[in-house]
Formats: C-alpha cells, structure tokens, sequence
C-alpha cells in the first residue's frame, strides 16, 4: 500500500471513529484536522515508534507483541498532543489504546484486501 493510500485510510478511519465510537472516545475537529493528525501519525511511527519498540523489546517479548498496542496507543497521545488536544484527542489513555487497536485491524484488513487482489 503506497503512503498516500495508508493517509487516506488513516484520515477515513479517524473520521469513522469520531462517529462510531460512544462518549467521544476519539474527538476529531474536522476532515482537515483527520488528515492533517494523519500525516502527523505518519511521521511520528517513521521517527518515534522505532525508537519506543527497541527500548521496550524485553517487555513486548514478555507479553508476546501485546505491548505493540500501548506503543501505538503512545503513539496517538503524542499525535493528539502535536496537532492540538481542541482539534484532536482522545478522552483517556485506554481510548487511544483502543482505537490503535481498531486501527491496526483496519489497516491490516485493507492491507490484505489489496494482496489478494493481485492473487
């Protein structure tokens, strides 16, 4: 999947999120603001999120890749945190935890969607 294609479902899964989850787990402004956490998304797992899975090693390798999901969910704190906690962010820690999970779902299903189509 090329990096304009994962910013698209990223954006499209923060919008669906916003609506489909209760309480305002995920609170996203707007479609720009989606898109732009996105990008933000985009670059904090190039820079970040290498660096917090080789100092957490020992403890995912205890919890058999389980920890990857609190990675994630750090990773969307920190996302929140950038773009602005008025315009995008989550009601707790859990949340964030949460919606990575669901998102790595969806990003592993559409993923899988697009190899099988060149089978």
């Amino acid at each position: 999947m090329s990096y304009w294609q994962r910013l698209l479902v990223n954006t499209l899964t923060f919008i669906s999120l916003h609506v489909i989850l209760p309480n305002h787990m995920l609170y996203v402004r707007s479609l720009g603001i989606a898109l732009l956490a996105s990008a933000v998304l985009s670059i904090l797992n190039a820079l970040v999120k290498p660096i917090l899975h080789l100092l957490s090693l020992p403890i995912t390798l205890i919890t058999f890749g389980l920890f990857s999901f609190v990675i994630n969910g750090i990773i969307l704190q920190l996302t929140s945190s950038l773009v602005g906690p008025q315009n995008f962010g989550f009601s707790s820690f859990g949340s964030a935890v949460i919606v990575s999970v669901i998102m790595s779902l969806v990003n592993s299903v559409v993923l899988n969607q697009k190899l099988d189509a060149y089978d």
